[in-house]
């Protein structure tokens, strides 16, 4: 049993309309989502905008309802009356939020910010309080000297140190991260990304990282789930995506990465070409009438594909 355990996850949002403002319809952002994260792992949700990936991690934490399934965390469901109110539930699952300009309040200080889940779940003095702060401050990479400044007066790069350091304060066992660099310039990115990767083997923790961009993934993740219109599209280890992706989905993602190595470009522009015939001469063997993708099944051991039965 891993760490978190999340099965037939569904978060279904109604539609309203008319004068009274009956439901209509329902919009289905996350149907039937299952996977396991071992503790100490990291695992990638990556897709498109409006895929589901963000509402997943939002129902994981408790800031979008779940409408069935379940979310197990250390052997309890997460979507069980009651069990999120625990407060060891609350302070062992933190997250860290896409955009460190607008996750900071402004008017508030460092010290602040940092202290605000210490302050709801520990028992500290002023002296302690700020003592901890500190600790946190240098532990990301910040001088501790930076306690009394406010938002405004940082970097998008240090910001998000900041929101780092108060997603660690209570020592959580699982980060959510958001799309924890794309606000963030190209130079920083790798910065924030290494040094996540450092606290993650200095702290034991282990992450659910969602973004858009899977070169990014490619360099966090030990297992990726694929997300398209609410469903995965395949789940594996980082080899089984990148060395064999079966998904036509998966490989017009691929097939995006921008070409970094010159020695890869010559068979990086080979696979565009074929993936875009692929799709072209056999969509239907990938998504069904109604154009979304199939039941995944397995491929190998740890490989999962949306695949029809005779596929």
């Amino acid at each position: 049993m891993g760490l978190l355990e999340v099965r037939n996850l569904a978060v279904h949002f109604p539609i309203h309309g008319g004068v009274f403002r009956r439901e209509i319809g329902v919009v289905k952002a996350v149907d039937n989502v299952s996977f396991t994260i071992e503790a100490g792992k990291t695992y990638g949700l990556v897709g498109e905008s409006g895929s589901g990936k963000t509402t997943t991690g939002r129902g994981i934490i408790g800031l979008n309802s779940i409408t069935s399934g379940s979310v197990i965390f250390e052997g309890q469901d997460l979507a069980s009356k009651g069990v999120r109110k625990q407060k060891n539930i609350r302070k062992d699952i933190q997250m860290i939020f896409q955009d460190p300009y607008s996750s900071l309040n402004p008017k508030k200080r460092v010290l602040d910010i940092i202290a605000e889940p210490l302050r709801n779940f520990e028992k500290m003095s002023p002296g302690e309080e700020k003592r901890r702060v500190q600790e946190l401050l240098l532990q990301v990479g910040l001088s501790p000297e930076n306690i009394l400044k406010y938002p405004h007066e940082f970097s998008g790069g240090q910001r998000q140190r900041i929101g780092i350091a108060r997603a660690i304060a209570l020592k959580p066992k699982l980060i959510i991260a958001d799309e924890p660099v794309s606000a963030l310039d190209v130079s920083v990115q790798a910065q924030v990304l290494n040094f996540m990767q450092d606290i993650q083997k200095e702290l034991n923790l282990t992450f659910l990282f969602i973004s858009h961009d899977l070169g990014i993934i490619r360099h966090m993740c030990d297992h990726i789930g694929i997300m398209y219109k609410g469903r995965h599209v395949e789940q594996g280890t980082a080899k089984d995506i990148f060395d064999n992706p079966r998904h036509i989905y998966t490989k017009r993602l691929i097939a995006a990465i921008p070409d970094i190595d010159p020695k890869q470009r010559e068979k990086q522009t080979e696979f565009r070409k074929s993936v875009s015939l692929e799709y072209e001469q056999a969509h239907r063997n990938y998504f069904d009438e109604q154009g979304m993708p199939y039941p995944l099944k397995s491929i190998s051991e740890t490989h999962l594909v949306a695949l029809p039965e005779k596929g």
